[in-house]
């Protein structure tokens, strides 16, 4: 079946690619980091990839201000390097057609919520908490889920709660959130790969 390849895109700083290329070095992960894109050319992401030999590209609306161009340049850029499975991962950008298209059902998402409350446009980063915190709900964690045409209403994968505290501020919550993705989307991945049937490219 071969090592699953994956390419993950970061905005950021970069901490899930962390949590994922960590992983990924652990005996029998049966995946790997093949290409890291970042919309940001100062991301912590592309850094840290850079620092761990990881290959990167920054790609975004300066490089290519046309969106199809885009489009193209970040479907040639995963195609190009073998790409298998599709991570976004604090990717502040929603993927255009043709990267969706070409690997349909081969790209997942991790969301700072329990899907399907509090996901949709606008729902991102410390929003995402505020929201949870002004709602009184008690259990929060993030999601793991397939990317569709919207935000954050592909099937969900996998999810892992955390409790929100009575003293909670987004900070804390935010804290407490991340180091509960740190743990499930590599545990994703490496269950994806373990038994992966996704298929190749559509060139």
């Amino acid at each position: 079946m071969g090592t699953l390849r994956l390419g993950v895109l970061a905005s950021h700083n970069g901490s899930n690619l962390a949590a994922l290329h960590q992983a990924s070095l652990l005996p029998d992960s049966d995946f790997t980091i093949s290409v890291t894109i970042s919309n940001n050319s100062s991301s912590g992401a592309l850094a840290y990839a850079r620092d761990h030999g990881v290959p990167t590209r920054h790609l975004s609306g300066h490089t290519h201000p046309d969106t199809k161009a885009l489009d193209n340049a970040m479907r040639a850029t995963l195609v190009e390097h073998g790409v298998d499975l599709v991570v976004t991962a604090g990717f502040m950008r929603k993927l255009g057609p043709i990267v969706r298209e070409t690997f349909s059902s081969r790209i997942i998402n991790i969301h700072p919520a329990l899907l399907p409350a509090f996901g949709g446009v606008g729902f991102f980063g410390n929003r995402v908490h505020q929201a949870v915190l002004d709602s009184g709900d008690k259990i929060s964690g993030p999601t793991v889920h397939l990317v569709d045409d919207e935000y954050d209403t592909g099937e969900i994968i996998a999810q892992s709660e955390v409790p929100v505290l009575p003293d909670d501020t987004v900070d804390t919550l935010a804290a407490r959130v991340l180091a509960a993705e740190h743990i499930l989307l590599p545990t994703v991945v490496r269950q994806l790969a373990s038994g992966h049937q996704l298929h190749r490219n559509k060139n």
